[in-house]
């Protein structure tokens, strides 16, 4: 019976990589990672709901994992195409479609489709305006040197662009009305906790603030409270 509930199915959504965790059921979770990850991330958190009921479904974004060598990379307007895509599956396959995402998955999802059944949202991306701008003020690049330029490559590795900028600013992201659970890491070095309190307070959604925990959840301790954080919040 657990191998039944923890089955795993690879396929392709159109070009798109996908993994559905879980036993046929009629509600499940799209899952969407961050920056850096992977679809098989979503094995760990298919193991605390798919034997509730729930299956996972899990797909590479653009430049990752099995997508890594296709010479694409992760913009919104490139990633947001392949999650709606990956919902209609969902859509079709079972009654209720439920969101897990990480940091820019979460993102993208908040530009790509009307709200969820619910949504658990791990460090997410709420501000990507004020995220660019960080990253500028670390690398010391004004707006206008940004404009000028086009595109400037950070100390960070990261390349800030002037035309993501612009995308940025030119689509805001939905309003959801579904219940929303956020989990944040008091050193998170990347998105400020005023940002996501903000933002919980305007979505009336829950927040749960991990002292000590980073952007990205990785130590035993922190993966050991995302793991009891998915088990409280997971069920609607």
């Amino acid at each position: 019976m657990k191998g039944d509930l923890m089955k795993e199915e690879r396929f392709y959504i159109g070009a798109v990589p996908a993994i559905l965790y879980g036993a046929p059921a009629d509600r499940g979770y799209l899952f969407l990672h961050g920056q850096m990850g992977r679809k098989e991330e979503a094995r760990a958190f298919a193991q605390v709901v798919c034997p509730r009921g729930f299956q996972v479904l899990s797909i590479d974004l653009p430049g990752h994992g099995d997508r890594q060598d296709r010479g694409e990379e992760l913009f919104p307007w490139t990633a947001a195409p392949d999650i709606r895509a990956s919902l209609d599956f969902a859509k079709h396959r079972w009654n209720t479609v439920s969101l897990r995402a990480t940091s820019i998955g979460a993102y993208v999802a908040l530009l790509a489709f009307d709200a969820p059944e619910q949504a658990l949202l791990v460090s997410p991306v709420l501000d990507m305006e004020v995220l660019i701008q960080t990253m500028m003020g670390w690398a010391g690049v004004s707006e206008e040197q940004l404009r000028e330029q086009g595109e400037i490559a950070a100390p960070s590795g990261q390349t800030l662009s002037w035309r993501y900028l612009c995308w940025v600013r030119e689509h805001p992201i939905r309003s959801w009305s579904c219940p929303i659970h956020i989990l944040y890491g008091s050193e998170d070095s990347l998105i400020s906790r005023q940002t996501v309190e903000a933002y919980a307070r305007q979505h009336s959604a829950t927040l749960t603030v991990m002292e000590g925990g980073e952007h990205w959840f990785h130590t035993p301790e922190q993966t050991a409270f995302l793991r009891q954080w998915e088990q409280h919040r997971s069920l609607p």
